[in-house]
């Protein structure tokens, strides 16, 4: 059985989502989209929880969000007992039934073969859309081409849309045609009694259509490996190790199915200057001593190009940081403030007339000692 099947025996879609099993078609879409808006990986950068539960919510969804593919889960999930393992206690019949030589991948493609004789016409999974595989790429970015966003282009190699073909594998000016010996489902019944199983069609190789003149591009497959460029466009804001989705630039679908997507995750570079704390941004200021003692108006610069001047009170102490509102890093959503941390600035090396100003500022001082609390 493949794992998407037996997963419909073990997994509960509509706990997944939240919903009752009787649920209307429009409730259950209405609890994904909640769902969705929550979980999406863009909603939870750097979340493996989130996004691992987003994953489980979009499967739950793209089966009993599919009317025919819910009434086929349904009928799937009735036959609860046959799923354990065709036997045992619940089974068919006194004890259960067991079916010597039976795979269960057969009776559940039994099952796919009337739903979709129900739904009206015949199309196999095998035939069907399917979506393309999802890629990663790493952008490494300058500190302040991050904080202002910016449109720039990633390299990637993927699976794209043959040119030649467009995707059909057929070769140009011919097209697939559907398999006349399973009439394109990609599965041949066979009755065994009781049941009728069913068996990926021999002769088209469950594809459910045959391609005569294959394209000499991509032999056959619709789809071919090549280096591109994809423009990425980076909000600002952006935070190191996020990752930013673009939709639709991934591998390429197959058979009119849609293109998967490009996740980049970007890495910042450091700043000369500045740290960074969320939207915060923290800056580093030395003073000298008298400055932090008499007091002093310090000019500071800010990450947008303008200077700003703060106010460092008499007897500041090294360590203490002051804020500076609104000239953080900003995202679409909000605004952080500059953190300008003050340190006293003690030199190396001092010359003759700072130290005579110097032993005289220590022979002027009164009052007791600042290690007096050390008591030694």
């Amino acid at each position: 059985m493949s794992s998407p099947q037996r997963e419909w025996f073990e997994k509960n879609y509509y706990a997944v989502l939240g919903v009752s099993e009787t649920a209307a078609q429009k409730d259950i879409t209405k609890a994904y989209r909640q769902l969705a808006r929550q979980l999406h990986p863009d909603a939870n950068p750097d979340d493996p929880v989130a996004e691992e539960r987003f994953k489980e919510v979009s499967a739950a969804y793209e089966v009993v969000g599919d009317p025919d593919k819910r009434e086929q889960y349904d009928e799937v999930r009735r036959m609860g007992p046959v799923g354990a393992g065709f036997g045992g206690p619940g089974g068919f019949g006194p004890g259960g039934a067991r079916f010597e030589g039976a795979d269960l991948s057969d009776l559940i493609g039994n099952l796919f073969s009337r739903g979709r004789q129900r739904g009206g016409g015949p199309q196999a999974a095998s035939t069907g859309p399917r979506r393309g595989s999802d890629i990663e790429a790493t952008l490494t970015m300058t500190f302040d081409d991050a904080a202002r966003g910016a449109t720039t282009t990633v390299n990637v190699v993927s699976d794209i849309r043959c040119p030649d073909c467009f995707g059909s594998g057929a070769a140009v000016g011919t097209a697939p045609l559907s398999c006349p010996d399973c009439g394109g489902t990609g599965a041949v019944a066979e009755d065994q009694g009781f049941f009728s199983f069913s068996s990926p069609c021999p002769r088209c190789g469950g594809r459910g259509r045959i391609i005569e003149q294959p394209c000499t591009t991509c032999s056959g497959l619709g789809s071919v490996r090549r280096p591109r460029q994809v423009k990425v466009r980076i909000p600002q804001g952006v935070r190191d190790g996020q990752r930013i989705r673009v939709k639709g630039r991934g591998g390429a679908g197959a058979n009119g199915g849609p293109d998967g997507d490009l996740y980049v995750r970007v890495q910042v570079e450091p700043h000369p200057l500045y740290g960074r704390d969320g939207d915060n941004l923290l800056l580093s200021v030395p003073v000298t001593y008298p400055e932090a003692a008499l007091g002093a108006d310090v000019t500071v610069p800010t990450l947008d190009g303008d200077a700003v001047t703060i106010r460092v009170p008499a007897g500041t102490r090294s360590g203490r940081t002051f804020r500076v509102r609104g000239k953080g890093v900003a995202t679409p959503k909000t605004t952080g403030d500059l953190l300008v941390t003050i340190e006293i600035d003690v030199p190396t090396e001092i010359g003759d007339d700072e130290r005579v100003a110097l032993e005289a500022l220590a022979a002027a001082r009164t009052g007791p000692s600042p290690r007096a609390h050390l008591e030694v």
